[in-house]
């Protein structure tokens, strides 16, 4: 059997492991524009210094070569063919079964927001935040996240709790907090409420007692360059952090594959992509059943992956007996010196205290995970 694999991600390369595990004697192909991996949770280290941007790349040569993965270095432009064809810049490459976890993108709509830094693009971006805020004395930092309004799931939030209480942090570390008014900006009234019903007031109070600024509530209408425009009012800033919501990847807009309202690929409770065979979709490319509390996190995506991959051999297999993938949520909310545990499934949610152990247990993770992936 031969299986294609879309993307060097979180769910690509779960669904990599899985699959080879599943499958011992497949062939499997990777196809991504790099063998490299981004260890995306750890950028929010980078202004701080605690990490640099050799530390979250992972060269993804050795992992394939013990994976006895074939990787092909392209761009994928469409998927054809009921998903048996994958259209790259580089030629169009066959398989009997795929899955596609190329990651989603950010909606850039709102006017001027060109003028504002969008984190989780990666790792120019968290150093672009580490030179302006070193190049500051003084000044006003503005930092929000948006949605999808047509796709609940599709946001990012929690990383810009991380931002904001890491900065708050840092600059207490320099001497520097009293010069600087941090401001937290989102159109929900109680941002961060999929975590938990109790974890918006649980984060909010965090920010009251660090003197952190909130504008919450109003629809967002744009930026200028040093403006974050409400309708409820404008805050002026100095620097401004904004993660917009996410869609589907561009390349899904135009092909045959069933997209949500929200414009991600559109999947079962088994990660099956609808209405079509032995093509599957995990991570943030897709869009799934299940309770209004998903997130697009990195936890979620493995756990769609490894359901993706192992319901995808069964199908090749000639089996039916397919299992549905788990609706978790686990996150910790860093602090640059605290953090904060939150666990989410379909039985309630449980968040600890600030913890200088969650601090650390976030760091053994990222040095564990990593590990089997150098």
């Amino acid at each position: 059997m031969n299986i294609t694999i879309l993307g060097t991600g979180f769910a690509a390369l779960t669904a990599v492991k899985t699959a080879r595990k599943k499958a011992p004697n497949a062939n499997i192909t990777v196809i991504a524009p790099r063998d490299e991996m981004i260890y995306l949770p750890s950028l929010i280290w980078i202004p701080s210094g605690l990490r640099k941007a050799e530390d979250l790349k992972v060269n993804l040569h050795n992992f394939f070569n013990r994976q006895k993965v074939t990787f092909i270095q392209a761009t994928v432009q469409n998927v054809t063919n009921g998903g048996r064809t994958v259209v790259t810049d580089k030629g169009e490459y066959q398989n009997d079964g795929l899955i596609i976890a190329t990651g989603g993108r950010f909606i850039k709509k709102l006017p001027g927001i060109e003028h504002v830094i969008t984190p989780c693009e990666g790792i120019p971006a968290a150093e672009q935040i580490k030179e302006r805020i070193k190049n500051m004395a003084s000044g006003t930092i503005a930092i929000g996240f948006g949605g999808n309004p047509k796709e609940p799931s599709a946001m990012r939030g929690g990383p810009m709790f991380e931002f904001l209480f890491g900065i708050d942090t840092l600059l207490r570390r320099q001497g520097l907090r009293d010069n600087f008014k941090l401001v937290f900006f989102n159109p929900a009234p109680k941002p961060g409420k999929r975590l938990g019903d109790k974890v918006p007031d649980a984060v909010l109070k965090m920010m009251a007692k660090k003197g952190i600024e909130t504008h919450l509530g109003h629809k967002m209408k744009g930026f200028e360059k040093d403006k974050v425009i409400t309708e409820g009012g404008e805050i002026l800033a100095d620097l401004i952090l904004f993660m917009p919501g996410m869609t589907g990847p561009a390349w899904a807009a135009e092909s045959e594959m069933p997209l949500s309202e929200g414009g991600l690929i559109k999947a079962n409770a088994f990660c099956q992509v609808e209405g079509l065979e032995k093509t599957y979709v995990a991570g943030d490319s897709g869009s799934f059943p299940g309770p209004d509390w998903q997130a697009k996190q990195a936890h979620a995506a493995d756990l769609q992956a490894t359901k993706a991959a192992e319901n995808l051999v069964k199908e090749l297999n000639g089996q039916t007996d397919f299992e549905p993938f788990k609706h978790e949520l686990v996150c910790i909310i860093d602090t640059l010196s605290h953090g904060v545990l939150i666990k989410r499934t379909e039985a309630g949610t449980t968040m600890l205290p600030p913890c200088r152990l969650m601090h650390f247990a976030k760091r053994i993770f990222e040095k564990l995970y990593l590990r089997q992936y150098r």
